[in-house]
């Protein structure tokens, strides 16, 4: 059986089987789950009778139709009998992902007068006779809205703000997880920019901070900048940022891996929305001076007269040898390919086209922009954005520690300094005795990463002087 793409634990199910009790039956059930592509995983004995016994076996899939032809060729053998069959993914989100949980116990009396009333009206008068101290003396120090309005989650598109509650949540855990951030999930029943400029405003007395997530391009642009103009506290669109930061922080490694440096670089960015504009934008921060964008219509230059207004700022600081044409065109004698896009965005052939010691990035999720498979014999390095390759690029690797740091020290803002020590910071964690064409980036779970991200993004607001703090607080 031929199964497209990799089976994950994304689409991972557990089948209660009832197996009759003789030799070989359990082997009937994994060769059949085999033939049909997938991946064995844990298996759990429910209770034995007789003739029976009752197993849990949990299956990792491709998808939900991956998944019911499993099932239903389990049920096709002799004797077993399909109890149950539940997608993992969907019990874990049952009831939501996070809580709520108090810091100090409310077990008396006086435990209770001095955390709620009478007690807390002194912190109330305080506060009002000094704002600052709101730093001190509430949760604000260590918090941040991730505010949607679900226009643009995933790779899926509109689908509400109902239905990008479950990527909220799962980014506040990721805070939590990752740099003891208390993140919220704040899904907005607006497209408007002006609207969710005004709600965003108005709960901002209670955070520390403001990631913007899954708000769908050119809106985006606009939305983050009214915000980092209106608000003291930093503002950040992880989509657009997050992104840019670890591709960048993949690419420093990667050229050490081949040995070619910034500003010699041809650079490809297909896909010049929101992640392939902040990426395009800060390599050129890092010195890197030749960057051709690519869109669905070809190479984004100053001379066509379909572009938006953000196309046109795009254009103006890209493409300095005024290359117009195809993807094709723009990939000849390229040294490097960033892909933002969608499958098939990047022809397989065009790789043929780069220079020597390519470098292709391709992160469109979760189906790549070109097949990694069908390239990884043409390329230097190669990294994508997902999980079931070598060298993924993951914005885990940098919200966290990003907004750690700028809670630390009370930034204001977050400028492209801190975001260039992020990048340089996440690409240190990986040494040179370590460093390779599979791994120019650190893995997700690498806690040391989060350390040194906000450490150096700690230092960076010092030294632009936005941080209200000269020392990171705990």
């Amino acid at each position: 059986m031929v199964v497209n793409g990799h089976p994950s634990a994304s689409y991972s199910i557990t089948i209660r089987l009832d197996i009759p009790q003789h030799p070989g039956a359990f082997a009937s059930v994994a060769t059949a789950i085999g033939n049909e592509g997938g991946i064995l995983g844990a298996i759990d004995l429910v209770r034995t009778a007789a003739n029976v016994v009752t197993r849990d076996v949990t299956v990792s899939c491709t998808d939900e139709d991956h998944a019911a032809r499993i099932s239903a060729a389990c049920a096709a053998l002799p004797g077993v009998v399909v109890r149950s069959v539940s997608d993992r993914t969907f019990r874990l989100h049952l009831g939501g992902k996070i809580s709520v949980a108090p810091k100090v116990p409310i077990k008396t009396r006086d435990d209770l007068s001095m955390a709620y009333t009478p007690g807390v009206g002194r912190i109330c008068l305080a506060i009002a006779e000094d704002p600052a101290k709101a730093w001190t003396l509430t949760i604000k120090r260590n918090t941040v809205a991730v505010v949607t309005d679900g226009t643009a989650v995933l790779g899926l598109g509109d689908l509400g703000p109902a239905a990008a509650m479950p990527v909220m949540e799962g980014k506040a855990m990721l805070f939590k997880e990752f740099a003891d951030v208390d993140a919220w999930p704040i899904c907005l029943d607006t497209k408007n920019p002006d609207e969710i400029v005004r709600i965003v405003k108005a709960i901002a007395p209670g955070f520390g901070g403001i990631n913007l997530e899954d708000i769908s391009a050119p809106r985006c642009f606009e939305i983050e900048a009214r915000l980092r103009e209106e608000l003291d506290i930093p503002v950040f669109h992880d989509d657009q940022h997050g992104t840019a930061i670890v591709v960048l922080a993949a690419l420093v490694n990667a050229l050490r891996v081949v040995g070619k440096s910034p500003d010699g670089l041809r650079v490809v960015v297909v896909g010049v929305g929101a992640a392939g504009t902040a990426c395009t934008n800060i390599i050129l921060a890092h010195g890197v001076r030749d960057v051709v964008g690519v869109d669905e219509h070809g190479i984004v230059h100053a001379g066509r007269d379909d572009l938006d207004a953000a196309r046109r700022t795009y254009a103006a600081l890209t493409n300095p040898r005024g290359l117009t044409g195809s993807v094709r065109d723009a990939l000849r004698g390229a040294d490097v390919v960033i892909g933002l896009s969608v499958p098939g965005a990047i022809p397989e052939d065009g790789i043929d086209l780069m220079a020597a010691n390519r470098i292709v990035f391709t992160l469109a999720n979760p189906v790549p922009d070109v097949s990694p498979e069908a390239i990884a014999s043409k390329v230097a390095v190669l990294a994508t954005g997902r999980s079931d390759y070598p060298n993924q690029i993951n914005n885990v690797l940098a919200f966290p520690g990003v907004f750690r740091g700028a809670l630390d020290v009370r930034a204001s803002t977050i400028t492209e300094s801190m975001k260039l020590a992020a990048a340089v910071a996440i690409a240190g964690v990986i040494g040179a005795d370590e460093l390779g064409p599979e791994y120019i980036v650190p893995s997700v779970f690498n806690r040391r990463v989060s350390e040194a991200v906000a450490e150096a993004v700690a230092k960076a607001a010092v030294e632009a002087g936005v941080a209200r703090r000269g020392d990171p607080v705990a």
